[in-house]
């Protein structure tokens, strides 16, 4: 798993670096440069703007005793587009603006909610279990006589 991301990564980057000397064969150099320089800075400004929309989002949803899932997994979303926006490259920031993008993330969102959901038994406590494999039983300890000092 972990070649496999590190693979993914080195790919990603020769890709980037193959579009930076393209888009500098195209226009010149300190176009490119300053192209990496703007969009990391607007990058942050924006993931800075999301993130406090999403801080927000998920304490009005505490105020009124909900659970905060949706801007949690936006906060998520959010951190993930600054740390593409972060690193330089034409395809990182594209995805990374993409992210930022409330419809997109909304897309995002729920398919990393998808994905979680496929992955972890995921449900409300107190909820009954019902499995074909698996049994859960319920304990709760009334008078524990063993941890009372005399």
């Amino acid at each position: 798993m972990l070649a496999r991301w590190f693979l993914w990564f080195v790919a990603v980057q020769l890709v980037e670096l193959a579009l930076l000397f393209w888009i500098a064969q195209q226009t010149n150099w300190l176009f490119t440069i300053g192209l990496v320089i703007v969009t990391g800075v607007l990058g942050a400004l924006l993931a800075r703007h999301e993130r406090l929309r999403c801080w927000r989002a998920a304490r009005e949803k505490l105020l009124r005793d909900e659970l905060p899932t949706d801007p949690l997994l936006d906060g998520l979303l959010v951190l993930l587009a600054g740390a593409l926006l972060i690193m330089p490259g034409v395809l990182t920031d594209v995805v990374g603006f993409a992210l930022l993008v409330p419809p997109s993330r909304r897309y995002a969102r729920r398919r990393l909610a998808n994905w979680i959901r496929a992955r972890f038994m995921v449900g409300r406590p107190g909820a009954s279990w019902n499995a074909s494999r698996d049994e859960i039983i319920d304990v709760r300890v009334l008078d524990d006589k063993r941890n009372q000092s005399d």
